[in-house]
């Protein structure tokens, strides 16, 4: 059976997380459908993260098993047709060897965390950001993101639901960005590893949003993360802000 690859754009808002779940609606449950209009005996499919209820992504990638050659933009057009109306929609589709696999041959994973600081509440980005009600201290957060970098035991940032075997990543990049906004201010904290644990990244914005409101010392962050303990963590923010945007192989199959 031809093997496809898809980027996936999707609003999160309405489901309950990517992967199927019963009596709960699903992005990975949607997309399936879509499939199933096409082949009615389509495989189910399988994504580079599973990620959260109220999660977003611009760049997720799944592949799916399909009996028929297609050709990928009309692989891609008609999925679309079919996904309507929910707000999940397939970037591009690729054709990918028999051994691509879209969690296992991944070598990173890119993730987009909003957080707004305003007095009003989001109109726009509701739904889309976290939103607080004070401006924060972007370089102490960086000072206290500079602790995260590297390879460590993330035990203090991980849900006690993580399913993985082990607590040790490695963190390659967290880059925090300021944006002006009309009455606040945007942060944008990009972060990239090649896996992440169960909630690791709201652990994380969330503590150093403590650190930015001046709540926290940025040195505090090293000894949460020392600590391995989860009750050491700062609060975890909510899944509004977080996307993931990208999902990195040895060969892009989208180029």
């Amino acid at each position: 059976m031809p093997r496809y690859a898809l980027k996936i754009d999707y609003h999160g808002g309405s489901f309950a997380g990517w992967q199927r779940q019963s009596g709960q609606p699903s992005v990975q449950e949607a997309v399936e459908i879509a499939l199933r209009q096409l082949e009615t005996d389509a495989p189910g499919i399988a994504a580079a993260g599973r990620t959260d209820a109220g999660v977003h992504a611009t760049g997720q990638v799944a592949h799916c098993d399909l009996a028929k050659d297609w050709d990928p933009f009309r692989l891609s057009e008609a999925l679309n047709f079919h996904l309507k109306p929910a707000p999940v929609a397939i970037l591009a589709a690729a054709r990918v060897d028999d051994d691509f696999h879209a969690r296992f041959s991944a070598t990173e994973r890119r993730y987009l965390f909003r957080l707004i600081a305003r007095r009003a509440p989001l109109t726009h980005d509701a739904g889309l950001a976290w939103r607080v009600l004070r401006l924060l201290d972007a370089d102490a957060m960086r000072k206290g993101a500079a602790h995260l970098i590297g390879n460590h035991d993330f035990t203090t940032f991980r849900s006690t639901l993580c399913q993985a075997k082990s607590p040790v990543k490695t963190l390659d990049e967290i880059t925090i960005t300021e944006h002006e906004i009309p009455h606040g201010r945007e942060y944008r904290f990009h972060l990239r590893a090649r896996s992440f644990l169960h909630n690791q990244v709201r652990s994380i914005v969330g503590t150093l949003e403590r650190v930015g409101a001046g709540s926290w010392p940025p040195g505090d962050v090293k000894r949460a993360l020392d600590a391995k303990d989860r009750a050491a963590c700062g609060p975890v923010s909510p899944p509004d802000g977080l996307y993931l945007t990208g999902v990195g192989y040895p060969v892009d199959p989208f180029d």
